[in-house]
């Protein structure tokens, strides 16, 4: 949202010359080898391989459903009509070729002839079309699709194989957009048969088939022996290796990495940090890491709701909040802290932000008096006759320790007289998204571009009752508007960079938001396990994985 999979020893190199370089353009990836299946010989054909998720997915519509667990699975399941390799080049997948038109507002996509999807129906123009026109409309209540098609405006059926698609401005953003599982084609036949119902019945061109979902327990794919088209970052050519590949949930921790360990799974992803160091010395056990890119997890602080519209306020929560001591005592030196609002792999990343904010309890206590908060007999703060209180929601499980991120601000804030109430809801949709009760909400996403933080800060980001949004400062700033607005049309990278830069240090500088730490993707696998990759965002890809004998 980057990386590809490493053993931890060489990741280790990979971020050393990683930090060194440092600048503020796109930084290479943290990680760039694979545990390709030509490092452990010929890959071994069949098998059944097990991996474990932290979390349940909510359904396997891409068109719909945003969460990155179910990009997890669905990436098996859809392909996407281009590629984006870790180099961040652009390549064919289910597209051959595409011209674009001058004024970059239209795009010619020439088709692969030789794709079916898994029913058996033609991949071909229409679908193309079909898919992008049901992802625009209303009734089918895309949560994120529709914000990565960027401006659409439609598609032309130039012939059967040939596809126009039309924006209604430039987009730079729109080839990386295209490659991620959130555009992947699912097959039009299957979407009108099943409706609503798609997100539990997928059907794409992917090299597995969706076979079984026993809900909370497990997802069951099998091999599509008819696959041939895969993209350019996987190192086979045919049919996958794998008989079945099958999705266990198991949101404990602990069930989670014992499971590997007993060999009850093939692989386990999202390694808490306590279990790095003694697996790293298991010698059943290999550890594969990439760095998620696009949004790190950053805390958002509601402007729709007193005192927080007020930047003094504001900044003294930025001051009071001491990330580098959260960071480093839940994550052991395992998680890298987070300093912009866009991770340090992306274009135009803000270098310039690193160790620019930092805690100062005496500047957070100095801006609260100032504006006339007076601490009470309890310690608390209260001005005209109210308490200064802060909601703080999150979700369930205790995902990455956002719960325990939640508990240390609630102390930290205390000592500067803020009353932290920390809420934490299995479904924090209708809290969140529905009513706004939020003061302070955690979020992360995971792209390949810049133009995500328009997702997170742009007017049309707000939620409402009626409409999906990940703008949780709610705050309308047409400064803001512009500088992403401009990000989005821009077609030279320099200039682009430059302008993501000033989003950046707006959002720090004016505390919208308090950037918390960079999420290492990090998988325990079997050492029977070969061919496990990542993709240019840090999602694992199954399509090479095989089983050594």
């Amino acid at each position: 949202m980057n990386r590809r999979l490493v053993p931890l020893s060489a990741l280790t190199m990979a971020l050393v010359i990683f930090l060194a370089g440092c600048g503020g353009e796109a930084k290479p990836p943290a990680a760039t080898g694979a545990d390709s299946p030509s490092a452990a010989g010929a890959p071994v054909q069949g098998g059944e391989f097990s991996y474990a998720l932290a979390g349940s997915p909510s359904g396997l519509d891409p068109n719909v459903v945003p969460a990155a667990v179910d990009y997890r699975v669905m990436r098996s399941i859809y392909d996407s009509l281009v590629v984006q390799l870790p180099d961040k080049s652009i390549k064919p997948w289910l597209a051959t070729e595409w011209t674009v038109s001058p004024d970059g507002k239209s795009y010619t996509f020439k088709l692969r002839n030789d794709v079916l999807f898994h029913d058996g129906t033609p991949f071909n123009a229409a679908a193309v079309k079909y898919n992008f026109d049901r992802i625009v409309n209303p009734a089918t209540k895309s949560k994120f699709a529709v914000t990565l098609l960027g401006p659409y405006e439609s598609s032309e059926i130039v012939d059967e194989y040939t596809v126009k698609v039309n924006l209604k401005s430039p987009y730079a953003a729109f080839l990386s957009s295209l490659g991620q599982a959130f555009l992947g084609i699912v097959s039009p036949a299957a979407a009108e048969k099943h409706k609503d119902q798609l997100v539990k019945n997928p059907v794409g061109t992917g090299a597995f088939k969706f076979v079984s979902w026993v809900e909370n327990s497990a997802i069951t794919l099998e091999r599509n022996p008819d696959y041939k088209w895969g993209p350019l970052i996987a190192d086979n050519k045919g049919p996958a290796y794998l008989d079945k590949l099958v999705f266990k949930i198991i949101p404990e921790e602990a069930t989670r990495i014992g499971s590997v360990q007993s060999g009850q799974v093939s692989a386990v992803e999202t390694v808490p940090p306590q279990n790095l160091v003694s697996l790293k010395g298991d010698p059943a056990i290999k550890l594969l890491q990439a760095e998620a890119t696009g949004i790190p997890f950053t805390l958002m602080l509601n402007q729709s709701h007193e005192p927080w519209n007020e930047l003094n306020a504001r900044k003294a929560v930025q001051y009071a909040i001491d990330l580098d001591a959260i960071v480093k005592t839940l994550y052991l030196g395992t998680y890298q802290r987070a300093w912009s609002p866009l991770s340090p792999a992306m274009l135009g990343y803000n270098a310039s932000l690193e160790n620019a904010i930092k805690p100062d309890t005496a500047k957070a206590n100095q801006l609260l008096d100032e504006l006339g908060w007076a601490r009470g007999a309890d310690g608390i703060r209260a001005k005209d006759g109210k308490k200064l209180t802060l909601q703080y929601i999150d979700g369930s499980p205790n995902r990455e320790k956002r719960n325990d991120i939640a508990a240390m601000i609630q102390q930290q804030l205390k000592q500067v007289g803020i009353q932290v109430h920390v809420e934490i809801l299995a479904d924090t949709t209708t809290a969140v998204m529905v009513k706004g009760a939020n003061d302070l909400y955690g979020v992360s996403n995971v792209s390949g571009d810049p133009d995500i933080l328009r997702s997170f800060f742009h007017t049309n980001a707000i939620p409402t009752p009626e409409k999906w949004g990940h703008n949780h400062t709610r705050k309308s700033d047409k400064q803001l508007d512009q500088w992403l607005e401009e990000g989005l049309r821009e077609q030279d990278p320099a200039k682009r960079a430059d302008i993501y830069k000033k989003v950046q240090a707006y959002v720090v500088e004016n505390a919208y938001g308090f950037p918390v730490y960079v999420f290492p993707y990090t998988v325990a696998a079997g050492k029977a396990v070969q061919g496990l990759k990542f993709d240019s965002l840090g999602y694992p890809l199954f399509y090479d994985v095989s089983l050594a004998k």
